[in-house]
Order: structure tokens, then sequence, then C-alpha cells
């Protein structure tokens, strides 16, 4: 089996070589590809110097655009994709947890659960939105709905593909592999990043995060429950 991870990264020159040599280590992955979402600063030189590849955008189009530009570029050969944030540096080496139960047939798709990092200034509000439109949706009390840090089977990212828009990744992705009948398994993880703190910056980002989940649980509710299939074998 083939297992190629996909890293969005916008602006993170102080983190990415860090990411990739830590996802680079990793039994089991094969690739790393960090699609550079339109960055400014040094983020392509410096994952291509740490031995990633690299897809450039020429603009910043969010995370989902970036998620679907990279699996353009691997999906016919990705048997498992494994979705890791920029910033999660020497933790991302804790992908090994979510990908060992995919690869050895016990889920179809692994959730990574992070610590609650020192400091977090959330309240709670946009996960919590996140977690009752998934009950709603697919019947799961998810732990950690939100999170980006995931392993899939070829089955799970036909199934939750193409990713959604901005901050609706995740959501869609649980609720749409659930529609489709598969395993998803939540994993406790050491994983680490750069959280948002209290301050103005922070509440306004948590602010368009609650409102891309709630579009993106609206969208959900109408869609026809019938898995999406691109880049099939």
């Amino acid at each position: 089996m083939t297992v190629i991870a996909l890293i969005p990264a916008f602006n993170e020159a102080a983190r990415i070589t860090a990411t990739v040599a830590a996802a680079r280590s990793v039994s089991g992955i094969d690739r790393v590809v960090v699609i550079d979402d339109g960055s400014t600063d040094d983020t392509a030189r410096l994952a291509v110097a740490a031995g990633s590849e690299v897809v450039r955008l020429d603009t910043n189009l969010g995370k989902g655009a970036a998620l679907n530009a990279g699996l353009e570029h691997v999906a016919a050969d990705a048997d498992v994709l494994v979705l890791l944030d920029a910033d999660l540096a020497s933790t991302a080496a804790e992908a090994s947890l979510l990908v060992r139960p995919v690869l050895e047939g016990r889920a179809d798709m692994t959730v990574a659960i992070l610590p609650r990092p020192a400091g977090s200034g959330g309240l709670g509000l946009v996960k919590g939105l996140a977690r009752c439109g998934i009950r709603r949706l697919a019947g799961l009390d998810a732990a950690a709905p939100l999170s980006g840090q995931r392993a899939l089977s070829r089955a799970a990212w036909q199934a939750g593909t193409p990713f959604a828009a901005g901050y609706g990744v995740e959501v869609a992705l649980t609720v749409r592999v659930l529609r489709a009948g598969l395993r998803v398994t939540e994993v406790p993880t050491a994983i680490g990043h750069a959280a948002t703190g209290r301050t103005l910056a922070g509440f306004a980002h948590r602010g368009r995060q609650f409102v891309a989940v709630a579009l993106t649980l609206a969208r959900l509710g109408l869609e026809r429950q019938s898995p999406r299939v691109i880049g099939g074998k």
C-alpha cells in the first residue's frame, strides 16, 4: 500500500521543516506532499529542502482548495491519505498512531484527539456546533469533530472528497465517510499545534470558523447520501 501525507501550508516557514521531517520519519508513510497555499515566506523552499514534494498555488485559496490540489497530485497512487497541519512540528511523528489502524484494516478513517493546549482561549462554541451537527447528520458523538489530523483508506477519501471549502473540511469528511457506511475511529495522541488565544484576532478566527461550519452542515443536510468518487484505480 502507498501511504501519502498531504500537508496544506500557508506562511509556515517557522515550523514546516520540523513538520516535514517528523512526517517523513513515520513508518509506513511513503511520500510527503506540502501544498503551498500562496505563501509569501520561505515555506515552499524549506519544505523542498526538508525532503517534501511541493504543490504550489499562486494565491491563498484556503485549506479545502489546497487539499484538493494535493489530492489531484497524488490520487492515482494514494491507497492511504494522511492529512496533517503544517504547524505540528515534531509532534507530526504521532501520525504513526493514525496510520496503523488503517493499514491493519481496523478503521477506514482515524481522527486524532489532541490534548488541550495550554493557553487555549476557545469557548467551545465551534466544537459544540460541529459535534451536534455530526451527531444529527451521521450518528456519531465525536470527541474531536474539528481535528485536522487524519488517516483515510482509499474508500474513505473517495467517499469524503472533494474536500469541503475552508473550515468545513473536517466536519464534511466525518459526515460523508460515516454516511458511506465506513468505520471512523478516534485516537488519543500527543499532537500539538499553535492554538489561537483569547485575543481579538483569535475570536475573529473562531467567528469565521463558526460560520463556515454552520454553512457546511447546512449543505451536508441537503446532500444526497452517496459517496463521490475521484481518482479511482
